[in-house]
């Protein structure tokens, strides 16, 4: 009974829907694909997840329990910023990251614009229907929400959550993350360009269909 209740287990408990890869939950979860292959191969040994066409949840009730029980043990030890990246993947809710964090996942981690580890905003946009249950869900963990950035000085921890409302959310995945497309992406960078230059060029040299006239070379 004990066997499967480790920290990756419950990852990918909570993480799981209907019809995903081993590869997909792993990225997902920020972590590695063969790893979680053997926390999945131990999961279907003890009944958790079957596989049909895809991998599925049992019992939903797991996925239920298990977010108590983390949303519990936050009070305890608060989430990480790593760890705040990943908390929207068991919500079950539609989102996609944008401005800031949009290029952050395009650039596949390569480009992070200065934020301060003190005061550091996660910018994500959701359904306009749906923006009271996130501001729940990330209250839950102790993380405050706004539709505007909040100053640090009026927060009790460092991370918080700007939620941008959007009537409907059309995301990209980029190594398991939904975001914005490159386009949109690309505009933002542009529209702020002295904060995007070198991720500007960054993204000209990964993606064929992006062409800007960002040279940047650090000095």
């Amino acid at each position: 009974m004990y066997e499967v209740c480790g920290e990756k287990e419950l990852k990918v408990i909570l993480a799981l829907d209907p019809g995903d890869s081993i590869s997909g939950v792993a990225r997902k979860i920020d972590e590695n694909r063969e790893t979680i292959r053997r926390v999945v191969n131990r999961l279907e040994e003890a009944g958790y997840v079957a596989y049909d066409d895809g991998l599925h949840l049992i019992d939903q009730t797991l996925r239920d329990a298990g977010l108590e029980f983390l949303t519990a043990s936050a009070n305890i030890s608060p989430p990480s910023i790593s760890e705040a990246y990943v908390l929207p993947q068991f919500a079950g809710m539609e989102y996609t990251y944008t401005g800031i964090d949009a290029v952050y996942v395009w650039t596949r981690g390569g480009y992070q614009v200065a934020r301060d580890p003190e005061d550091y905003p996660l910018f994500i946009a959701v359904h306009e229907s749906e923006l009271d249950a996130w501001a729940e869900f990330f209250d839950r963990f102790g993380i405050p929400t706004a539709e505007d950035r909040q100053p640090a000085d009026d927060l009790d921890g460092s991370i918080q959550v700007v939620l941008q409302s959007e009537a409907q959310i059309e995301a990209e995945m980029v190594d398991g993350r939904p975001a914005i497309s490159l386009q949109e992406t690309v505009a933002f960078a542009n529209e702020h360009y002295a904060h995007f230059q070198s991720a500007l060029d960054m993204l000209d040299r990964m993606y064929d269909e992006v062409d800007t006239d960002a040279n940047y070379r650090p000095s």
